[in-house]
C-alpha cells in the first residue's frame, strides 16, 4: 500500500529527518519500478517480494512546515575543586595571638566547589520552520534552548554537631581574600573581646556564605537537507549549513558579615561573580538514514560534524551587596577573551510515527559533544586588586538526553 508523505520534520538541536521520495511515473506491470528520493533518477530494481514502503514514500507537494518539541537534556557541571571558606577567623590585628594574621580556629573546610552535584536535567524546547521543494530538498531553521540549571551550597555559623575548639572560633567563616579597599572592612565589631575593626574584612569572621552556579545552553542551525538515495525500505540524505552554539556558566559567591548584635547592613555584604560565556560559530555537515520498521512507523539515525570558532569571554568581579549607598559603592573587575577551534559532533536516534496526513510525531535520544572548550577550574581569585581565577581546557564536554515532539506540513 502506498502512503502519501506527510512532510514536516522535527529536528532536536542538530538534524533534520525524513526526506521523502517521489514516483516519477506510474508503475507498469512487467517493467521495473522507478523510485527516486531526489528526483535525480536513482533507479531501484524490481522487487518481487511484497513492497512495504516508508510512511513518507512520496515527496509530495512543496510547502512550508513547522515543528516543536520538548527536550530534557543534562550536562556535566565542570567545576574544579577549590576551597572557598574554612571555619575560624584571622586575628588581623594580632590582639589575641600577638602576631597579626594568625589564624584562630580549626580551619575545617566549610565550602568547596567540588560539593556541587555533578549534573542535573534541564527541560527545554526545540522549534523549527522550513520549506520543502518538490524534489524533496529542504531549507530549514531551528532553535533550541534549555532552561537555566541552578545549584547552590551554603555554610553558616553553626558547625556540624556544634563541635569546635573552645572559644567558639569555629562559629565564624573566613576566606583568604586580600588586597581590598576599606569599603569592604565590614562591621566594626563582630567578635566579642575585640575592639573596632580589629577583626578586619567582610570575608574575615563572617556568619554566612553561599555559593551558587547557573548553567544554560542554546543552539541554532540554518541549512538545507538533500535526498541522496532511497529504496523501498530506507533512505539516505545529507545535511549542511551553519551552526551557533552557546554554553553559558556563572558562579556566584555571597558573604554576609554580621556584627556582635546580629545585624547586617548592605555594606557588610560582599558578592563575587565569575561568568564564562562560550559562543561558537561555524559550518556543519552531516548524514542521516531512515528505515521502515512497521506500517506508519520508521527509525532514523543522524550524525553531524562541525568545526566551530569559539569566542570565550571570562568576566569576574567583586562588589558590595545590593542597595549600598552610592558614596561607598565600589567594585573590582577582571576580563579576558580567548579564541579557539572547537570540534563538535552531534548524534541522534529517533522513532517516528505518521498517524495522519500532514502530521509527524517522534521521540528519541540525542547527544551533543564538544571538544576543546573551557571550564572553571578554580572560579575564585582571592586577590581583590588583581583577580585571576583559573580556567582550563575541557577536552570533552557532553550534553545529552531525550526529546519528544510533533511536526506539521502545510
Amino acid at each position: 500500500m502506498r502512503y502519501r508523505d506527510f512532510g514536516g520534520v522535527l529536528v532536536a538541536a542538530v538534524t533534520v529527518l525524513a526526506a521523502p521520495a517521489q514516483s516519477l511515473a506510474q508503475h507498469v506491470v512487467g517493467t521495473p519500478a522507478l523510485t527516486d528520493g531526489s528526483d535525480g533518477g536513482f533507479q531501484v530494481p524490481l522487487n518481487t517480494d511484497p513492497i512495504y514502503r516508508l510512511p513518507t514514500g512520496r515527496a509530495g507537494d512543496s510547502g512550508f512546515y513547522t515543528a516543536a518539541e520538548f527536550v530534557m537534556l543534562t550536562q556535566t557541571r565542570d567545576f574544579g575543586s577549590q576551597t572557598i571558606a574554612v571555619r575560624g577567623f584571622f586575628d588581623s590585628a594580632g590582639v589575641l595571638t600577638g602576631i597579626p594574621g594568625t589564624f584562630v580556629g580549626s580551619g575545617t573546610e566549610a565550602l568547596n566547589t567540588r560539593d556541587f552535584s555533578r549534573q542535573t536535567y534541564q527541560p527545554g524546547f526545540n522549534v523549527e520552520i522550513g520549506y520543502r521543494f518538490d524534489n524533496g530538498m529542504r531549507l530549514f531553521f531551528n532553535y533550541m534552548q534549555l532552561v537555566e540549571a541552578h545549584a547552590s551550597l551554603g555554610a553558616t555559623l553553626v558547625p556540624p554537631l556544634f563541635r569546635g575548639p573552645p572559644g567558639l572560633a569555629d562559629t565564624f567563616l573566613s576566606a583568604p581574600v586580600f588586597n581590598f579597599p576599606p569599603n569592604f572592612a565590614g562591621p566594626a565589631q563582630k567578635v566579642q573581646g575585640f575592639g573596632d575593626y580589629q577583626i578586619y574584612g567582610i570575608w574575615n569572621a563572617a556568619s554566612t556564605m553561599d555559593i551558587r552556579i547557573v548553567q544554560r545552553y542554546q543552539e541554532m542551525n540554518a541549512g538545507y537537507r538533500i535526498p541522496m538515495l532511497e529504496t523501498d525500505y530506507s533512505r539516505l540524505y545529507g545535511t549542511a549549513g551553519g551552526r551557533f552554539a552557546w554554553i553559558f556558566e556563572r558562579f556566584q559567591w555571597w558573604t554576609f558579615s554580621y556584627d556582635i548584635n546580629g545585624n547586617v547592613r548592605p555594606q557588610d555584604t560582599a558578592r563575587y561573580t565569575n561568568t564564562l560565556s562560550q559562543r561558537m560559530y561555524g559550518p556543519f555537515i552531516g548524514v542521516g538514514h531512515e528505515i521502515f520498521i512497521l506500517n506508519q512507523f520508521s527509525l532514523s539515525t543522524d550524525l553531524t560534524g562541525a568545526m566551530l570558532f569559539e569566542v570565550a569571554k571570562m568576566r569576574a568581579k567583586y562588589q558590595l551587596g545590593e542597595n549600598v549607598p552610592a558614596d561607598i559603592a565600589t567594585q573590582s573587575k577582571f576580563g579576558r577573551e580567548e579564541f579557539r577551534i572547537v570540534p563538535n559532533v552531534n548524534a541522534a536516534v529517533n522513532f517516528w510515527w505518521y498517524p495522519v496526513e500532514g502530521v509527524q510525531i517522534r521521540v528519541g535520544y540525542q547527544a551533543l559533544m564538544f571538544f576543546n572548550t573551557l571550564h572553571m577550574n578554580e572560579p575564585v581569585g582571592f586577590n581583590y586588586g588583581n583577580i585571576d581565577p583559573s580556567y582550563k581546557v575541557k577536552e570533552f564536554r557532553l550534553i545529552h538526553g531525550f526529546n519528544a515532539g510533533i511536526g506539521f506540513f502545510f
